[in-house]
């Protein structure tokens, strides 16, 4: 195997195990499909260990994502976004639908019918805003658009939302309450139910929900942890760096924003968390630089240190490989194969 150099992301395999068993047991004793999403992961090896442990297919975000999963043989896809058909992406479209189980999101009927003209009758979910306020109807408006969908020619399978708004302290359960009020008050009339985020997933239960999909519970971030969704020893991907200066409390490590991502929502207490250095802090970010904030004894140069980023996604996607460990040392290298596939 080719020897890395720092920084480079690492994934411990064992804890990335246990983070899908885990998942996967914990959908299969509710009563929910697990339909993860892979935007996160954007790798096949990762998307394939989901699948064998029960997922029943997966979400992606874009058209290419969904094509590269296919590739590399998913056989049931929900690009969970109001994609709009321009020419190119409609050709696209109507050769994944021929290839796997497609389903795709829509939230007006205005792309419902440009979808249909453009590239047939499809499976559609209907996007129900949950209170993100992203995209995504009002609960009462899910039927009328769902009749409009099915005019068009489509087959609506149900309905779906993000509750984004559970990324906040203490917001979860009040976020997991809004999906669940706003996917019951929603009746399109059909069976699919479909929500759930990383920080939500534990608490949907019994009630209107059909389906989760998940996405950094594969790997956990710095985010999760402080959000109290997930402890350190589930934090299966963290940013390898070196010390490569220090002064005072503070060392200076080779991983900027080019690879830890430049995430820091406005309660997060740093740029990342350092697993094995709880009570420190990645006090600020350039492009190939991480200031690392020590309460008492500062790492020597030359040592190694193991970032958790704050936003695992962003990170994965600065990166075209994956350094696999396991027991101390490096057992494989994966391929980032969806990075960048924006279209």
């Amino acid at each position: 195997m080719v020897p890395v150099e720092t920084p480079y992301v690492a994934v411990d395999l064992d804890v990335l195990d246990r983070n899908v068993r885990s998942m996967a047991a914990s959908a299969t004793a509710r009563g929910l499909a697990l339909r993860p999403h892979a935007k996160t992961h954007k790798t096949i090896e990762i998307a394939r260990r989901q699948l064998e442990q029960g997922a029943a297919g997966l979400t992606v975000a874009t058209v290419r994502e969904a094509e590269i999963f296919a590739d590399g043989g998913a056989g049931d896809l929900f690009i969970a976004y109001p994609v709009w058909p321009s020419p190119e992406r409609a050709r696209r479209l109507r050769a994944l639908a021929e290839r796997v189980a497609l389903r795709l999101g829509v939230d007006s009927a205005e792309s419902a019918d440009a979808l249909a003209r453009a590239v047939g009758p499809l499976d559609v979910l209907v996007e129900v805003d949950s209170g993100h306020h992203r995209s995504g109807v009002q609960p009462h408006e899910a039927k009328g658009l769902a009749e409009a969908a099915a005019r068009a020619g489509h087959r609506v399978l149900g309905i779906f939302t993000f509750p984004g708004h559970g990324y906040g302290p203490g917001s979860q359960p009040q976020a997991a309450l809004d999906e669940a009020r706003a996917l019951a008050g929603a009746d399109p009339g059909a069976g699919v139910r479909s929500g759930g985020s990383t920080p939500t997933a534990g608490l949907a239960g019994a009630g209107p929900l059909t389906e989760i999909r998940p996405g950094v519970y594969v790997f956990n971030d710095a985010q999760q942890v402080e959000l109290g969704t997930c402890d350190f020893d589930a934090v299966a991907l963290t940013v390898a760096a070196t010390v490569v200066s220090r002064t005072g409390n503070r060392a200076i490590v080779d991983a900027g924003s080019k690879i830890l991502g430049a995430d820091r929502l406005a309660w997060a207490t740093g740029f990342g968390r350092l697993p094995d250095f709880p009570e420190a802090r990645v006090a600020a970010l350039s492009e190939h630089h991480a200031t690392i904030e020590f309460p008492d004894a500062v790492p020597a140069r030359g040592d190694l240190l193991r970032v958790a980023p704050n936003h695992v996604c962003a990170t994965v996607n600065l990166v075209d490989e994956l350094v696999v460990v396991s027991g101390g040392g490096q057992v494989d290298q994966w391929r980032v194969a969806a990075r960048g596939a924006n279209t």
